[in-house]
């Protein structure tokens, strides 16, 4: 079993970049998809990003596409989005997750990873 926490999020102005990270516990992370998805106050939780086990591919949301990049470091058992020009409508908590097996079509979907870390806030000021 695989134990995610993140870490990093705070308070940007608009405009301004954070950087957040997911680590994991065990030997199997580099053999993970590993995904990002954010909910604000009152909605739904929804994709943001996701890696391949390898970081040979990855997949954005229509909203975040030219602003946040996701990459791992299987050697430190860490994945990072780096957000960029961020904007109020980006506040939300943030939450990674992992799994084995999941393929191009599923990443964004939040019942193909079974592994959850407990979120981390994000909050961008006007």
């Amino acid at each position: 079993q695989v134990q995610l926490g993140e870490s990093g999020g705070g308070l940007v102005q608009a405009g301004g970049s954070l950087r957040l990270s997911c680590a994991a516990s065990g030997r199997t992370f580099s053999s993970y998809t590993m995904g990002w998805f954010r909910q604000a106050p009152g909605k739904e939780r929804d994709f943001v990003a996701a890696i391949s086990w390898n970081g040979g591919s990855t997949s954005y949301a229509d909203s975040v596409k030219g602003r946040f990049t996701i990459s791992r470091d299987n050697a430190k058992n860490t994945v990072y989005p780096q957000m960029n020009s961020l904007k109020p409508e980006d506040t939300a908590v943030y939450y990674c997750a992992g799994d084995h097996f999941i393929g191009p079509n599923t990443r964004a979907t939040m019942s193909s990873y079974r592994y959850w870390g407990q979120g981390t806030q994000v909050t961008v000021s006007s």
